[in-house]
Formats: C-alpha cells, structure tokens, sequence
C-alpha cells in the first residue's frame, strides 16, 4: 500500500499522522501568547498561525485556558498550590505562601522547576510566558479577599513575586550559603512576615509614589 500523499504546505484541516499536529499548534500557541499575552490571543487566531482547522485545537486542548497551561509546561498547578494559603485571612498569609512555595521546590519536582526558572532567564520568549503565568495564575489570586483599589493590590502582588522569586533563586539556582543550607522553617520564620509585610501592612512609596 503506497504511503497517503504529504499535505500540501499551509493547508488547513486534519493532516497526516506523520505530523505533530499538537506540537504544530502548540508552538504556534507559545510564540503568540509571548507575543500578545493572554488576552491578545484567541484560539482561532492560533489555529491560523499553526495552519490548521481551529476545531483541531478545541479537539487537542478543550479551551484556551488548558493551552495556555499546555504552552507554559508547568510542573504544578498554582491553584492547587495556592489553594490552601488562599483559603486564610489576609493577615495570616505571610508564612504559609512561603512555605508553600519551598515545599514545592524541596520536593521531587525541583529539577524540572530548576529547568524553568533557567529556561525563563534565558529565553525572552519563555520569560514572556512566565509573565502571564504570574500575572494570570499567580498575581491576579494572591490579593484575592483585600479590600485595596486594583492598582495597589497588583504593586503588592509584585512586591511578593519579587520576594519569593529573589529567594528562590538565591536558595535553588546560584545557592548561595548559607541561605541553601538553611533549613524550610527557618527560611519561612525569616521570610514569612516581610511577605506578610507586602499582602497587608501599609506601603510607604515616597514622595514620588503614585497610585492614582
């Protein structure tokens, strides 16, 4: 039986099981979402730039959201990683957001998260992407339940982004002693309340601050 003919470049529609269509869809996703975020890229915008039928992408990834978790590859799901820390007071958030977060890098996933991290320092591309994972999955649920305007609860998301992310690449990635050796609760104790710092106590931002 003689092999079914190439499709022809471009063409739209369902393409031979030699191609990776799935990956063709997926790469496609990854360069418009670094490009155009989240919001700027819709499904059928996708499925013209990867040149396939756009039920093809509904078929492969349901909606946009599970794309969007498909282009990052991320070794956990922030809501589920959050979920506990998230169902505290405000006020006692500090410490267990901390904690939380080291306990998913000190458990078996710290290589592919050290990958990450790597990958998104390293790649203007993949550090696009993870900026709509924070701003997307992260930030927009860490001030969730305060009562402050929306342009100061985002300044205090990024306030604790900053934070954790400082630590953990001073822990995990350089490991810089004796912050690497340190054990987890000693690590949260010190860390914990100038995270708590940004989610709740009143910020001081100069003269020149402006959160009009």
């Amino acid at each position: 039986m003689s092999p079914a003919p190439e499709a022809p470049k471009g063409r739209r529609g369902r393409r031979g099981a030699a191609e990776d269509t799935r990956g063709q869809i997926l790469a496609a996703a990854r360069s418009l979402f670094a490009e155009h975020g989240y919001e700027g890229t819709s499904l059928r915008r996708v499925a013209r730039h990867a040149a396939v039928d756009p039920a093809l992408v509904h078929h492969y990834f349901g909606g946009k959201e599970e794309l969007f978790a498909a282009s990052v590859q991320l070794p956990a799901d922030p809501a589920r990683v959050l979920s506990p820390v998230l169902q505290l007071p405000t006020a006692q958030r500090g410490e267990p957001l901390v904690r939380a977060v080291l306990g998913l890098w000190e458990s078996e996933l710290q290589p592919t998260m050290l990958t990450l991290i790597r990958s998104a320092i390293g790649s203007e591309r993949q550090s696009a992407l993870m900026r709509e994972v924070f701003r997307r999955r992260i930030l927009t649920t860490l001030m969730t339940g305060t009562d402050f305007d929306e342009q100061e609860k985002e300044l205090r998301a990024e306030l604790v982004a900053g934070q954790v992310l400082g630590l953990l690449i001073t822990r995990y990635v350089v490991r810089l002693e004796p912050l690497a050796s340190l054990p987890v609760d000693e690590v949260v104790r010190l860390v914990g309340p100038k995270v708590q710092q940004y989610l709740t106590d009143p910020l001081d931002l100069g003269p020149n601050g402006n959160r009009d």
